[in-house]
């Protein structure tokens, strides 16, 4: 025998139980073959570089992704201006996932860099190297962004703050680009340039740096669709709490009131009963 219940279920409401759905799933199964085919052609079939040997293999993920936290940062920064303009919170949730997709790019791309100067420069970080100590001023700019994102507070008041700060992105994304050009560092130059020694990056040392593009650029928008959709239901429940939190208390001023009212005619008008 069954009894009948209140609760509803995601299949019951027709509510969706995750942030999937069948583009998605398309894009991740199709980003997923591309990581395979990106190992092989990164560890085996791609030859050694003429100068830097089986570490220039490093560049087929190093680059990409630094290449996508920059993309994430100009991401941000248009969500960002557009949310300043037209207070939408589309544009607002936008900007966030974009950040936050940028973070782990970025994060990922100092750790790829720093397992490539190890055996290049004998050290993992140099502080004066003017692409290093802008990578990091980028990355902790966008952790910086996150964190505010985190403050307790107005959702509207929090998203107008981020949106100021995401939208000094772009300039460090052009310290770090240029920082190559415009000062003496360690760090070589674009990697579509002759490498260090002259040797040229091309024919399959060029096709897989490309399809390294193609598959992080896949797993980037991957990323971001599921954030951005997570990030909406995250407003959708912090709003419903928020609500249920002013029913608690207007209930409680309700409740209070009422006793008040209630001793105030037990005692009567002359103080006593």
């Amino acid at each position: 025998m069954t009894t009948a219940t209140n609760e509803t279920t995601p299949a019951a409401t027709g509510a969706p139980r995750g942030t999937g759905s069948t583009t998605t799933r398309v894009l991740g199964l199709t980003a997923l073959v591309g990581v395979g085919v990106l190992v092989g052609l990164g560890l085996f079939w791609s030859p050694p570089e003429e100068v830097q040997g089986d570490l220039a293999r490093i560049m087929y993920v190093h680059v990409p992704s630094a290449s996508l936290a920059y993309l994430s940062c100009f991401v941000t920064a248009a969500g960002s201006v557009m949310y300043l303009w037209k207070r939408s919170e589309w544009w607002d949730t936008l900007a966030y996932a974009s950040a936050e997709i940028g973070a782990l790019f970025m994060a990922f791309a100092c750790i790829t860099g720093s397992i490539w100067a190890r055996p290049t420069w004998g050290t993992f970080w140099v502080w004066d190297d003017a692409r290093l100590v802008t990578s990091a001023m980028l990355l902790l700019l966008l952790l910086g962004y996150l964190a505010l994102r985190k403050v307790p507070g107005d959702p509207d008041v929090r998203a107008k703050r981020s949106a100021w700060l995401g939208v000094l992105l772009p300039i460090n994304v052009v310290l770090v680009r240029q920082s190559v050009e415009w000062w003496r560092t360690l760090h070589q130059k674009a990697t579509l340039q002759p490498l260090g020694g002259g040797a040229k990056i091309e024919d399959l040392m060029l096709f897989s740096l490309f399809v390294g593009f193609v598959v992080l650029t896949l797993v980037w928008v991957w990323l971001l669709i599921h954030r951005f959709r997570l990030a909406w239901l995250e407003r959708r429940v912090e709003e419903r709490e928020l609500s249920v939190a002013i029913d608690e208390r207007r209930a409680e001023a309700r409740v209070s009131g009422s006793g008040a009212a209630r001793f105030g005619s037990a005692i009567g008008p002359g103080g006593g009963p």
